[in-house]
């Protein structure tokens, strides 16, 4: 018993629904890793993703229910609640495209060459990494707000669960632009580059200053306003990227609107052009929906003080 007369450890995050989510989560990360280094195995960039993926989520999982377990994050100087669901809703992310990457690239069916048993493994990891996605995707539920009850953090709301989402867009983005996207041919796929990044660290300030509790008013802005300016800011950008950057990569003055015959595959410019083009789209309707959401929220908070 502690000094107050309550219990050492927190019962609600041992014996509740969101416990159980974390429980499981952590159950599934240990799971697959095991069955990843003992017998599946991975190789190559694809396999790197996953393993990394499911290892950084399984560490931050534990990390998390110690934490709230043992009450300590007490003593850390940033807001809990609105930590544990950005972090719950950057891992369901992580674990939902290692479920699609890695069946796609390493369960295959040939027993005679690799052995049915590592088949075997490696269609038991994809069951548990889908288990996985499951569990963090229960607890994000678990913490969403929902209309009529008390908001804990900004990030529980889905103007600050789509932040999340938007940087995990954001950062596939980054990774075709990485794949041989030949951005740096023209001065306007530049600017487009330009639009990803600063789009991408005006939403990661956002999820930081909501995180460590730096929410106070900006230049005389408060906090909330502050946040609309800055996603209106990004749903023009991001509406100028997704015209500017299909013109100067598919137009046929520019680049080609279909596929070169002799590109290879998994190593085209043009491949990594359609999957900027298509995920830049993705962002600007997410902003958007932020944006709109944002306004919602506003009025509904609004209209309750009166």
């Amino acid at each position: 018993m502690d000094p107050h007369g309550g219990p050492y450890l927190n019962r609600n995050a041992l014996c509740s629904a969101l416990g159980a989510a974390r429980l499981c989560q952590i159950t599934m990360g240990c799971a697959v890793v095991a069955m990843v280094t003992h017998k599946a195995g991975f190789s190559g960039s694809q396999g790197a993703f996953c393993m990394a993926a499911w290892c950084c989520c399984f560490s931050m999982s534990t990390v998390v229910f110690f934490l709230d377990a043992t009450r300590l994050y007490s003593c850390l100087r940033v807001s809990w609640d609105n930590l544990t669901v950005t972090c719950a809703a950057c891992a369901t992310l992580m674990y939902m495209t290692a479920s699609v990457v890695y069946p796609l690239f390493f369960v295959r069916s040939e027993c005679p060459y690799e052995g049915c048993d590592v088949r075997d493994f490696r269609i038991a990891v994809t069951v548990c990494s889908i288990l996985g996605t499951l569990a963090y995707g229960a607890e994000v539920a678990l913490c969403r707000a929902r209309p009529g009850q008390i908001v804990v953090g900004y990030m529980a709301t889905v103007p600050g669960l789509l932040k999340v989402v938007q940087a995990f867009v954001a950062c596939i983005i980054f990774g075709a632009l990485a794949n041989g996207s030949q951005y740096s041919l023209y001065g306007a796929t530049i600017y487009c580059v330009v639009v990803y990044a600063s789009c991408f660290a005006l939403t990661v300030l956002v999820v930081i200053l909501t995180v460590c509790k730096r929410t106070k008013p900006v230049h005389c802005m408060p906090f909330d306003r502050f946040v609309v300016v800055c996603t209106l800011l990004e749903v023009l950008l991001y509406l100028s990227a997704s015209v500017v950057w299909p013109v100067f990569c598919f137009d046929t003055k520019y680049g080609s609107p279909w596929r070169p015959s002799s590109c290879p595959r998994g190593k085209c410019p043009w491949d990594s052009k359609v999957v900027v083009a298509v995920f830049s789209c993705i962002n600007f309707g997410l902003y958007l929906t932020d944006l709109i959401y944002s306004q919602r929220v506003k009025f509904v908070s609004s209209s309750s003080r009166v």
